[in-house]
C-alpha cells in the first residue's frame, strides 16, 4: 500500500508544471524526521504555542518515509535534504529522536541538525553536535520558559546567547523559525537578527519560512529597511505559498541566498492556500484532517472544489515558478536555489565543524 495516494490531478501537474522547471539535483533544507513511538505524548493540560493543524498531517515521519514522499512526489529526481526532528518539548523529549536523526544521516549521508533546548549549556551542545555529526542546531519558540506568553516570546528565549556564541565559534548553522505575531516584519524580530549577525557574523543563519511571511502585509519593510543591512543571510521558503514574499526575498537577498525548503511531512497535506484578512487559510478536502474547527487556519471545500486540490509541495512550488517569471530568473538561477547554495551552505559548515 502506497504511503498516500497520487492522483492524476496531481501527476498532471507535476508533468505539465512542474518536472521540467524543477533540476535534476534538489536539497530540501528544511525538513522533519521524528518517530512517534520516540516521541512522549503532550499532557492534555499543556498550554499549546503553536498552531495545531500541521500535526493532523502525518503522526510521524521515518526517514524510509521520507525518502518514500521524495520519490511519489518528486519522480525522476535525485532528492536529498537537511533534516532535524520535531515535536521536541523537553531536554528529555527530544533526546531519543535527536539519537534517531543521527543515525539517519549516517544511514543516509544526508546532513542533520540538532534539536536544541534553550537550558543546555554550550559545552554540552557541542558535545552532543560532534558525536552525533550534525551541522548546527534546530529550536523553536515553545521551548522558550513557560511564564512567557506566546504573543511576547523572542529570539533568545529559545535560542539563549551563550549557545549563539559556541555556534559562531564553530561556523554552525542556526536554522531560526521566528516567534511573534507580527513575524517577518516584527521590529523586535528584525532587531534581534541584526543582533544575532553583528555579535556572530560566523554562524551560518537561515531564516526559516522567509520569517513566516506567509502573507502580503506579513512582509512590510523588512527587506528595505531592516534585513538589507545583513546581506549575508540565508532564507529558505518552506511551507511558504505566498508569491509576493517570495519573489521579495529573491528580488532582496538574491537569487544566491535563498534557499527551497518543504518542512516535511506538512507539504504532503491536501490544500489550497488563500489569504483573508491578513492570514492564511487552508483550504481542504472534507473529512480528510477531522474536524476544521480544531483549527481557524483550515476551512473545508465540497467534495467538487476538492478534486481540484493537490498536494501543499506542488502550491509551494508554483508559487516559487511564478515567482522566478516574475523576476525572470534563468535556469541556472533556480539550480542555485533548489540544489547549489544549500549544498555550498552545507559543505561549508561541515569543513567549519569538522575540517574535512
Amino acid at each position: 500500500m502506497a504511503l498516500f495516494p497520487v492522483t492524476e490531478h496531481d501527476r498532471f501537474i507535476y508533468e505539465t508544471e512542474l518536472k521540467d522547471f524543477l533540476p535534476e539535483k534538489i536539497i530540501d533544507i528544511h525538513t522533519h524526521v521524528w518517530l512517534k513511538s520516540l516521541t512522549t505524548p503532550r499532557p492534555q493540560n499543556e498550554v499549546s504555542r503553536t498552531v495545531s493543524w500541521p500535526s493532523l498531517v502525518a503522526k510521524d515521519d521515518s526517514i524510509e518515509d521520507l525518502q518514500e514522499t521524495y520519490r511519489l512526489m518528486l519522480p525522476g529526481k535525485d532528492v536529498s535534504a537537511l533534516i532535524f526532528t520535531s515535536g521536541v518539548r523537553s531536554k528529555e523529549t527530544g533526546a531519543a529522536n535527536n539519537v534517531y536523526v543521527s543515525e539517519c544521516s549516517k544511514k543516509t549521508g544526508w546532513p542533520a541538525l540538532y534539536y536544541s533546548h534553550p537550558t543546555q549549556s554550550a559545552d554540552e551542545i557541542e558535545e552532543m553536535i560532534r558525536k552525533g555529526g550534525f551541522l548546527g542546531i534546530k529550536s523553536y519558540l515553545s521551548l522558550s520558559p513557560k511564564y512567557i506568553p506566546e504573543a511576547e516570546i523572542r529570539i533568545f528565549d529559545f535560542f539563549p546567547k551563550n549557545q549563539l556564541k559556541r555556534m559562531d565559534e564553530m561556523g554552525a548553522i542556526v536554522m531560526l523559525h521566528i516567534p511573534r505575531h507580527g513575524r517577518l516584519k516584527d521590529p523586535v524580530n528584525l532587531e534581534q537578527i541584526l543582533e544575532i549577525k553583528r555579535e556572530f557574523p560566523n554562524i551560518r543563519l537561515i531564516i526559516a519560512h522567509i520569517g513566516r511571511a506567509y502573507t502580503v502585509s506579513d512582509v512590510g519593510n523588512a527587506f528595505t529597511d531592516y534585513l538589507c543591512k545583513a546581506p549575508d543571510l540565508m532564507y529558505d521558503f518552506a511551507a511558504n505559498c505566498c508569491e509576493y514574499a517570495i519573489t521579495e526575498v529573491i528580488r532582496h537577498a538574491g537569487p544566491k541566498h535563498v534557499m527551497f525548503g518543504s518542512d516535511m511531512p506538512i507539504l504532503r497535506m491536501r490544500t489550497h492556500r488563500i489569504e483573508e484578512n491578513n492570514t492564511y487559510i487552508n483550504l481542504i478536502p472534507p473529512g480528510l484532517y477531522g474536524d476544521p474547527k480544531q483549527d481557524s487556519h483550515l476551512r473545508e471545500v465540497s467534495p467538487e472544489e476538492a478534486d481540484n486540490i493537490t498536494f501543499f509541495l506542488y502550491e509551494e512550488l508554483l508559487a516559487f515558478k511564478r515567482a522566478s517569471v516574475a523576476l525572470s530568473l534563468s535556469a541556472s538561477d533556480v539550480e542555485d536555489i533548489m540544489y547549489n547554495n544549500a549544498a555550498q551552505l552545507i559543505e561549508g559548515a561541515r569543513r567549519s565543524i569538522y575540517g574535512n
